[in-house]
């Protein structure tokens, strides 16, 4: 079973390229390798179309003596002459990108990606160039509108040539078949290697132009919504200025693309979780019961931080004490999602449908610092439906606050608990098959390899889903795809790596609990000399030494054993609206503990809301609660409740006449900033309370003074804070695993796409595996995003990646019937 997407609005007939339709443009050119009936690539025949329009309408304008005339004059010069620097570069790559692929079956690797997005990107001009052609002698012809866009266009292929004259030098870097330097050859040194980068281009009017186009509307309101989030996030309580700004983004893509670069180079790893556990506000979170399939269990069980007793294949009992490292004792959540309630499963006595033969053991992606099985919900209950097995989802702990190897102990020390409770969970256990996308596919590769290291029964497969498996920022090709990527910024992927695999040089130094309190999201100190490229991604040449990182797997003492007990970090421990159930008391009675969920308090969160915010505006400017107290002519006096100030209360909040003159209007916007500022604050403190996630800390007025907006970074470069190293720990990046190791992993199957920055890693990965005789089969997806499971109920793509994902795995779970046609398909 193959999955292809339909590429419309092409047709190539000979070497005459004819443009059908202008809507829909391809979003990857994987026909490019084809060739027409007389010879000619159809790929050249497109260029030379690219070229040919733009000497037309240049041509056409060059008489036009107007600014705007002139402008578009010179801007189809421009774009022709990048078409004649370009075609050369892409045509290398091109004809060498075969040779990195894992088999001829499964086409895919960086090479290849960066030739697709060229080529869609010189598809989209001639698009633009041909609606130019068509309508530029029209009365209504738009000369403004389409100097923009034809400028725009003109930078962005220049900053694919430069991309590829990287490429370039990582061809040289390594052998044939390698897309990982066999030499240490750093970031840094592979920018100076060529001119900078406008990423500016990437994410104004063209964003998005390399995915499906039912993509890129969704690609486009998430760009939007990141540029007004930061607005909000960063001007501390002024509303009415992020929502005007916000706005801004909608109609101004130049404006946009400025302050998602500014975001990506200059936002704290604070914001990017802020950002990201959006997806678990109050009406996401309803989304997946709305829309998803619907099942019968969806609950949450904490399993009591206790030591486990295991039995190895050699039949020899070893203990698993539970994690400790970074947050200390911490109850462990597990999100249990079945579409059957099944006998001794927890909680669900009353059911007579035997236990499933097999289990699904999930890890949800995020980065390693956001999201929890919550908001991976939309397509796990789609899998629980189809797969017809239990999903047991584990909610690691989450970088910054708990880096590694903390959410890898906790998902081995999951799976421990889950050989042992079998029955709790619905399954006979007869197959455990691991799956997950992104971070969360890194911990179940690397706690396989944990598992294969203590000799523990390993899963019977492993399916992985856009998976970094060298957790560093190794210079390849599919890696500079995040220097153009909406959704996985380059600035974001560096944090987040960095955030998890070098806490020390995260500033978040081992249980360091003033580390936490001091954790501000506040933007870098803007005192120093900011660089002056203009949004131009250049990479500092300061060299930072390598972290050594915390040991793996960290012995607990007695005296902690002491101290075991079932409360749950706040930094961390995710609240779920669904059933709470501990397992300590599944073990022993197997019965609901009927907790009251958390998140019903939703409600008195807004009623509170009204109350100290708007209806008795009972805070002051710092938004701290006053005291009230009557006077003696039976008026409201407000006490301050940190010190003995009075203030005097305000008449309640009307429209001011002009007979009541400008004191009480600015007593009025007094009122309306104390108000926005108190609703600021609310919405942080609700933020956390939703997500889990540390409250966000206010920064001081020396801050403030000096941050007063993320556009004071304007067009920072990435500086020495981007320069680090991890070491080849295999339980960091299972990719460096002994090969004797990985000799004895499970039978494995990978989805990726081919505009994932993680893509290399997939294909290096499975190709080591298939070196050393392993069961694999990779399959790359065209036109769709990093994360692109988050959006199967939108895109219809995107669903039909997903149930490619159940396909697989439904292979994993029964391989032993027909191992050789799963190969085949493959």
């Amino acid at each position: 079973m193959r999955l292809k997407f339909i590429t419309r609005g092409v047709r190539f007939a000979s070497s005459t390229l004819k443009i059908m339709e202008f809507s829909d443009p391809p979003a990857s050119a994987s026909y490019c390798c084809a060739e027409s009936n007389d010879g000619i690539p159809p790929t050249f025949a497109m260029y030379e179309a690219l070229k040919d329009s733009c000497q037309n309408n240049a041509t056409f304008f060059k008489p036009d003596d107007t600014e705007n005339g002139q402008r578009l004059y010179q801007g189809f010069m421009t774009l022709s002459d990048h078409i004649e620097t370009v075609w050369p570069l892409v045509d290398h790559v091109r004809k060498v990108a075969p040779q990195y692929d894992f088999d001829t079956k499964s086409p895919g690797n960086g090479y290849r990606s960066f030739v697709s997005v060229v080529d869609s990107c010189v598809l989209y001009s001639l698009k633009l160039s041909r609606q130019v052609s068509t309508g530029r002698e029209a009365l209504l012809f738009r000369k403004s509108h389409f100097v923009k866009e034809i400028e725009s266009c003109g930078q962005l292929l220049a900053s694919l040539g430069t991309c590829l004259h990287h490429l370039q030098t990582l061809l040289g870097w390594a052998p044939p078949g390698e897309l990982f330097p066999t030499e240490h050859h750093t970031p840094e040194e592979l920018f100076s290697q060529a001119d900078t980068i406008n990423q500016y281009c990437f994410y104004g009017r063209c964003l998005g132009f390399q995915f499906i186009p039912s993509m890129r509307g969704i690609l486009k309101g998430i760009s939007i919504c990141m540029a007004g989030f930061s607005e909000a996030y960063y001007c501390h309580g002024n509303v009415i200025s992020s929502v005007w700004t916000g706005g801004q983004y909608l109609i101004n893509p130049e404006l946009r693309a400025r302050r998602i670069v500014n975001i990506s180079q200059s936002a704290s790893i604070e914001f990017c979780k802020a950002f990201w556990f959006l997806a678990e506000s109050e009406i996401m979170k309803r989304v997946p019961s709305l829309m998803s399939s619907t099942v019968a269990v969806n609950k949450i069980i904490t399993i009591p931080p206790e030591p486990l007793t295991v039995t190895t294949l050699e039949d020899k009992e070893i203990t698993v004490l539970p994690p400790t490292v970074h947050i200390g004792l911490q109850g462990l959540n597990i999100r249990l999602i079945s579409v059957n309630k099944r006998v001794g499963m927890a909680g669900e006595s009353s059911s007579s449908l035997p236990p499933s033969d097999g289990v699904l053991f999930h890890c949800h992606g995020g980065g390693f610092v956001a999201q929890s099985s919550k908001s991976h919900e939309t397509y796990l209950r789609d899998w629980a439906a189809k797969l017809n097995v239990p999903i047991m989802s584990i909610d690691y702990s989450l970088a910054p606050q708990a880096p590694f190897p903390r959410a890898l102990e906790e998902v081995y020390y999951a799976y421990c608990w889950l050989l042992n409770n079998f029955k709790t969970v619905g399954t006979t256990g007869k197959r455990i098959v691991f799956a997950g996308d992104s971070a969360g596919a890194n911990l179940v590769a690397a706690c396989t390899v944990k598992i294969l290291s203590t000799g523990l029964r390993k899963p019977d497969g492993m399916f992985l889903a856009y998976a970094p498996l060298n957790v560093n920022f190794v210079p390849s090709p599919a890696r500079l795809l995040c220097l153009m990527d909406p959704i996985l910024p380059f600035g974001f992927m560096m944090r987040c790596l960095k955030a998890y695999a070098s806490p020390n040089m995260s500033g978040n130094s081992k249980d360091s609990k003033d580390d936490k309190e001091n954790n501000q999201s506040v933007l870098p100190n803007t005192t120093s000399t900011p660089s002056d490229t203009n949004g131009f991604l250049k990479v500092s040449q300061s060299q930072e030494g390598i972290s050594e990182g915390p040991s793996s797997f960290e012995e607990v003492s007695p005296s902690d054993l002491a101290e075991l007990q079932a409360h749950k970090s706040g930094s961390e421990r995710r609240k779920s609206s669904d059933t709470t159930i501990s397992a300590a008391s599944l073990q022993s009675e197997h019965t609901v503990t009927g907790t009251t969920p958390p998140e019903d308090k939703s409600q008195q969160y807004v009623t509170d809301f009204l109350e100290r915010y708007v209806l008795d505006s009972d805070t002051d400017s710092e938004g701290r609660k006053l005291n009230r107290a009557a006077n003696n002519d039976g008026s409201q006096r407000e006490i301050e409740s940190e010190n003995s100030s009075t203030l005097v209360a305000e008449k309640p909040l009307t429209v001011p006449t002009e007979e009541e003159g400008p004191d009480n209007r600015m007593k009025i916007k007094t009122r309306i900033s104390e108000a926005a500022t108190g609703f600021m604050g609310a919405m942080q403190t609700r933020l956390a309370y939703i997500t889990g996630s540390s409250a966000i800390v206010r920064p001081t007025q020396e801050d403030l003074a000096v941050r007063t907006n993320l556009d004071a970074l304007i067009a920072r470069s990435p500086s020495e804070e981007f320069i680090f190293s991890v070491p080849r720990d295999p339980y960091l990046s299972p990719y460096w695993a002994d090969d004797e190791l990985l000799k004895m992993f499970p039978p494995v199957r990978i989805l990726t796409v081919h505009l994932d920055p993680c893509l290399d890693d997939c294909v290096m990965f499975a190709k080591k595996l298939k070196t050393l005789g392993n069961v694999v089969g990779i399959e790359v997806l065209e036109g769709l995003p990093h994360g692109f499971l988050n959006f199967s109920l939108m895109v219809k793509e995107a669903n039909e990646g997903s149930k490619l994902c159940v396909e697989r795995m439904k292979q994993l779970f029964d391989l032993d019937a027909a191992p050789a046609a799963a190969d085949n398909q493959l």
